[in-house]
């Protein structure tokens, strides 16, 4: 397996300061861009945080299909010649969604309206991506170290039961 693979498929997990970093680059670039909304999802279609206006949205749809919609436009990527497509554009008549792969792991999705600019996102979005990133690899050099706890114990714990029990 690759290594980009390896690191697609491992699992994220996020602590409670990794959540604020985030969501302060996240309301930085809502700031920015004058978009509405910023959703941090994984590539599975996982809601990692959100930022801004996002009532009356069912969030977890919404991450679901982008993440399905991401999965399906690699495979048209693929077809056409390139690894991949790491960023989409959908626009309505009144709203918008942007869409950036950041770090093979994770999608910003921005959700805009006619008040700002494709520009603007465009622009704020690869900023806030690159930010994004250096945050996961400062996130992924802090992990833990996985303990292996499935040793055999049942030496040490025969040795108790002989003190415990012994006369």
């Amino acid at each position: 397996m690759k290594d980009a693979e390896k690191l697609r498929r491992r699992r994220l997990v996020f602590y409670e300061n990794d959540i604020n970093d985030i969501n302060t680059v996240l309301g930085g670039f809502l700031q920015a861009s004058k978009a509405k909304a910023g959703i941090l999802i994984d590539i599975d279609g996982h809601l990692i945080t959100k930022k801004g206006e996002t009532g009356g949205i069912d969030i977890t749809s919404v991450a679901a299909l982008v993440a399905g919609s991401f999965a399906s436009t690699k495979q048209v990527a693929t077809l056409l010649g390139e690894p991949e497509f790491s960023v989409l554009f959908h626009q309505g008549k009144h709203e918008s969604i942007h869409i950036s792969l950041i770090a093979e792991r994770t999608m910003l999705v921005a959700l805009f309206d006619d008040s700002t600019s494709i520009g603007m996102v465009r622009l704020y979005a690869g900023e806030v991506s690159s930010k994004i990133e250096e945050l996961l690899d400062r996130h992924s050099d802090s992990d833990p170290v996985d303990v292996d706890l499935g040793g055999d114990f049942s030496g040490e714990a025969s040795g108790k039961l002989d003190d415990l029990f012994s006369e």
